[in-house]
């Protein structure tokens, strides 16, 4: 893959993120029949429905490319994904499995403006308006807590079997991680192809401001969407 095919491919990645940033991701049609038809461990079912859903997770991959963007290191990547998922494991396994009660549109929200605050720190706007920025690490593992609970809201969804719970969560968790390493792989190659070319440095900024559009989508949608709910 040339440097021209690389930003080529970029530029679709990001058009097709932002098109599909504000519909929220969940597990429909098939799926959902299945998952709810399970009673006892399903380990690989589950661990491909969790690497689907992290492939087909717009938010969770805004907000990724958004993270590796200006890493250049695969140990600085490995680094800031491991925070990541250390963050949206433990909030997922809780969520489930401890039947915490959280507001699905509200947590798409936060998970919408992790992308804008990720995008914006890219472009280096913290430091010009305000001075300073927040520790990036620490940053990335809170937001993950979130992305967690977004992904067990997902599950909450379904009346799943206690038999096999435990098992089915661990693994829906596993097939994330698995989703996630192949999302990320693809998309630090085509960077690291991108930046040989000059052009990486010049599109940059106008790439990153395409994903803050992506994250103000996203919220923007949950948050209508919330207060558009009936009154209980």
């Amino acid at each position: 893959m040339n440097s021209g095919s690389a930003v080529r491919w970029l530029s679709a990645l990001a058009l097709l993120l932002v098109s599909g940033a504000a519909l929220a991701h969940t597990i429909e049609g098939s799926d959902a029949s299945f998952v709810q038809a399970i009673d006892g461990p399903a380990v690989f079912p589950f661990m491909y429905l969790g690497a689907k859903h992290m492939v087909t997770g717009y938010d969770h991959l805004l907000f990724l490319v958004g993270v590796i963007f200006f890493l250049y290191r695969p140990t600085h990547v490995v680094q800031y994904v491991t925070l990541f998922a250390i963050g949206h494991s433990i909030t997922l396994l809780l969520g489930v499995l401890a039947n915490l009660q959280v507001n699905a549109y509200l947590i798409d929200a936060i998970i919408g403006l992790s992308i804008v605050y990720k995008a914006f720190e890219n472009m280096d706007g913290f430091k010009q308006l305000v001075g300073f920025e927040l520790n990036t690490r620490v940053a990335v593992f809170v937001f993950g807590l979130f992305h967690g609970l977004g992904l067990a809201t997902k599950l909450q969804e379904f009346n799943l079997s206690n038999n096999g719970l435990v098992t089915n969560i661990i693994s829906f968790n596993i097939g994330v991680e698995i989703g996630q390493v192949l999302a990320l792989s693809t998309v630090f190659i085509a960077l690291s192809v991108w930046r040989t070319s000059t052009s990486y440095l010049r599109h940059a900024f106008i790439t990153n401001a395409a994903l803050m559009c992506g994250g103000f989508l996203l919220a923007g949608f949950q948050l209508g969407a919330y207060f558009a709910q009936p009154p209980y």
